[in-house]
């Protein structure tokens, strides 16, 4: 009888032991592509931007004989104009400035766009999905990025909205999840999933849902304390933030920490330093490991997840300027 009873306990220890491998392998480890966006919206950025002028159609009083008229003007070539920290075309400005605060280097993208549809997102492999992840670096090289930072690593919740270049992937809420919402006309608003589905926020324009957080800045007043870091941000860590100054006018901020040369920021620090750059709107995205910023192809800043080493860590998405 002992003997049953010892063999039972121990065959019951060994499908607890590898139910929970499993379930850590199927939360970290198993990849699980579940859509390959087929028709992205995202193409590689173009060296230059050009517009040609045509010559003048022939109408039905111009005889076929007659050569058609000279164009008037010459075509007009309006290149982007790029530096290590900068880069300007006819619809993108970006200017990229290094502050130290907080005894931490923070790097801030000044973003102006002639139309919301330069500011998109984009998934690891091309594909919405569990575990499915690539450098941020790499997922910005795959859509021709000019600027890229990490997004909300969707990937690691089985929950939250998941809204991107104005497609649905899910619409399960998270209970008191408080998500970023961008709509088509390049405005910000922070909505929470519990008192809005994400269907709803489809058909009233949205184009992109970032869910992780909180929102740091709201109608211009900060809108985290010192004492009300969420669990997953206790301490001082790399951060990565997205805010907006005005109409079509953005700020992209990825901060070091975890090494001697960076503490990193609070939630509350990272809030405080959004509302000092003029964000009227600012949200925190995926931080620590996460955190990068990648700039005309080159990381700009130091990610790390231990602070033993600097590389990037692999993500589910981006969220990136470009064509």
């Amino acid at each position: 009888m002992f003997r049953k009873k010892y063999t039972w306990a121990v065959c019951y220890g060994l499908l607890l032991a590898a139910f929970t491998v499993y379930a850590a392998l199927d939360t970290f480890v198993i990849r699980r592509a579940y859509t390959v966006v087929e028709d992205s919206a995202a193409q590689p950025a173009p060296t230059a931007a050009v517009s040609i002028t045509e010559a003048p159609q022939a109408t039905a009083e111009s005889s076929p004989a007659e050569p058609d008229p000279e164009p008037t003007e010459e075509p007009v070539s309006t290149e982007p104009v790029i530096t290590e920290s900068s880069y300007a075309d006819g619809n993108i400005t970006i200017t990229i400035t290094e502050y130290r605060q907080y005894d931490t280097s923070i790097y801030v993208a000044d973003v102006t766009v002639s139309s919301a549809e330069y500011l998109k997102t984009a998934f690891a492999e091309n594909t919405y999905g569990r575990n499915v992840t690539a450098k941020t670096s790499e997922i910005a090289d795959s859509v021709g990025a000019i600027l890229a930072i990490n997004g909300d690593y969707y990937g690691s919740q089985e929950s939250g909205y998941v809204l991107r270049n104005g497609v649905l992937y899910r619409s399960l809420a998270a209970r008191s999840q408080e998500d970023l919402v961008i709509y088509a006309d390049g405005s910000f608003e922070i909505i929470t999933e519990s008192a809005v589905t994400a269907e709803t926020l489809l058909a009233q324009g949205a184009a992109q849902i970032l869910s992780f957080g909180p929102a740091l800045v709201e109608s211009g007043a900060i809108s985290v304390t010192p004492e009300d870091e969420v669990g997953k941000a206790k301490t001082s860590n790399p951060r990565t933030a997205i805010g907006i100054v005005d109409e079509l006018h953005y700020l992209l901020v990825v901060s070091d920490g975890r090494t001697e040369e960076s503490a990193g920021l609070t939630l509350y620090e990272l809030a405080e330093f959004m509302q000092s750059l003029g964000a009227e709107t600012a949200y925190n995205l995926d931080g620590g490991g996460s955190s990068t910023m990648v700039f005309n192809g080159t990381v700009v800043n130091n990610p790390t997840s231990s602070g033993r080493s600097i590389k990037e860590r692999s993500v589910s998405d981006i969220v990136y300027i470009g064509y």
